[in-house]
């Protein structure tokens, strides 16, 4: 049977799968504008408001793809105790998505993007975050939701912005829980430390991020990612390493072998979000029975579909099977 075959005959069963994203959550917060003339105070626009638009930022742009593909899911993570949570967790509700394991820290505020534009410049962007770790107090209250949603998860991902909740020891504490329960870890990482996602069963970062925190000058070519990759299987004991390669697709590397999907858009308009687009689609179908290297492919045609509209976009399994079709 062939990969689309395969999908189309997960489609007719219609069993959604469970995902459960952990990680930072953020609203983006946008203010839309005319700017005609300079400030008599400063050199500067003055920006005349004409509207003012919020969605989901962070992990959250993950949890919107998993959405418009289909899954059930459940969110972790940590907010304020402000509007802006309040704001987010109503988002969440809307997409139907279960958010019981969402904590709220009154000492930490919701972390939100403000972007400012006139017509289709951005002039500023202005962020309110706290990006230290989180208390004590808080990762007890975060570990006993994670236990309590863990079971009903048929796949977890770890979306890491860099924002504060993925310390290294609680980021293994949270892996342990999950392998305990024989559930697998898929993680979108950031920053240098890889150490600290030992033991996910995936790991997906881009080139650039790769060769960070490989401490690799440069990656442009197979022998360079593979020699860059060496070093992360050394610190993670991962089982993939998925590198996603911009307008050259994408790469699956484990230990002892490496394939490169070539890229399936046509068109590439805004690259934005392609990265979440990615992780999951690939979560998404692993988690309904497909291989790493078949759910690659789909995601593969995911981020062609995404790529092709400006701004962070998502797509459905149906728009994969056409893409599969052109």
């Amino acid at each position: 049977m062939n990969l689309k075959s395969k999908v189309i005959e997960l489609q007719a069963a219609a069993k959604r799968p469970s995902v459960l994203v952990i990680g930072d959550l953020m609203v983006d917060h946008y203010i839309w504008g005319t700017a005609t003339r300079l400030s008599p105070e400063a050199p500067v626009p003055i920006v005349n408001v004409k509207k003012e638009t919020t969605t989901l930022g962070g992990a959250g742009n993950v949890v919107q793809n998993l959405v418009a593909l289909g899954a059930h899911v459940a969110v972790a993570g940590v907010i304020g105790n402000d509007a802006s949570g309040r704001e987010l967790i109503s988002i969440l509700e809307q997409e139907g998505v279960k958010t019981n394991a969402i904590i709220r820290d009154a000492l930490r505020p919701t972390t939100v993007k403000t972007r400012v534009l006139a017509g289709s410049h951005q002039l500023v962007r202005v962020d309110r975050e706290v990006t230290d770790s989180i208390s004590a107090e808080v990762e007890e209250e975060l570990v006993l939701a994670l236990k309590a949603n863990i079971e009903g998860a048929d796949i977890v991902i770890f979306s890491d912005y860099n924002k504060g909740l993925f310390a290294p020891e609680l980021t293994q504490r949270m892996i342990g829980i999950a392998n305990e329960h024989q559930k697998k870890v898929v993680i979108d990482p950031k920053g240098l430390n890889y150490g600290k996602y030992k033991g996910a069963y995936i790991i997906k970062p881009n080139r650039k991020e790769l060769a960070e925190a490989s401490k690799t000058e440069k990656i442009n070519n197979i022998t360079e990612l593979r020699n860059a990759a060496k070093t992360i299987f050394e610190q993670t004991n991962t089982t993939y390493l998925i590198v996603t390669l911009s307008e050259e697709g994408m790469a699956i590397v484990t230990e002892r072998s490496s394939k490169l999907l070539p890229v399936k858009a046509t068109e590439v308009f805004d690259v934005t979000g392609a990265g979440d687009t990615v992780i999951a689609t690939i979560a998404y179908f692993v988690a309904a029975g497909l291989s790493v290297e078949e759910a690659c492919e789909l995601a593969n045609h995911a981020a062609a579909i995404v790529i092709r509209h400006i701004g962070s976009a998502t797509t459905t399994v149906d728009e994969v099977l056409k893409d599969m079709e052109d």
